[in-house]
């Protein structure tokens, strides 16, 4: 991620659309109350379900990101257990100390 580039922060970087991150990890990260910040509501498949991220579960957010990986916002930074899901300069400063 460019933004991080340059910052002293050791980044491994995955594809989301080949190597989509794990249930197990989505349902540690992902709050329910607030599900805007995580599904990727200008994603073409977001559109083209004609899906309303106001009346998905978290469990369908979820079944939903396994199946189409770009559902999920992007960037995803992951430090420890904490994430941030799409691009916020002021949390990915926050998350990764710098």
């Amino acid at each position: 991620m460019d933004y991080l580039d340059g910052k002293d922060v050791e980044i491994t970087r995955h594809d989301l659309a080949k190597e989509p991150p794990s249930r197990e990890l989505l349902e540690r990260l992902i709050d329910e109350s607030h599900l805007e910040d995580f599904v990727n509501t200008r994603s073409p498949a977001y559109k083209e379900r004609g899906l309303d991220v106001s009346r998905l579960t978290k469990k369908k957010a979820i079944d939903l990101m396994m199946e189409e990986p770009n559902l999920i916002r992007r960037p995803l930074v992951v430090a420890g257990r904490k994430a941030v899901f799409g691009f916020k300069p002021e949390e990915l400063d926050e998350l990764t100390g710098k």
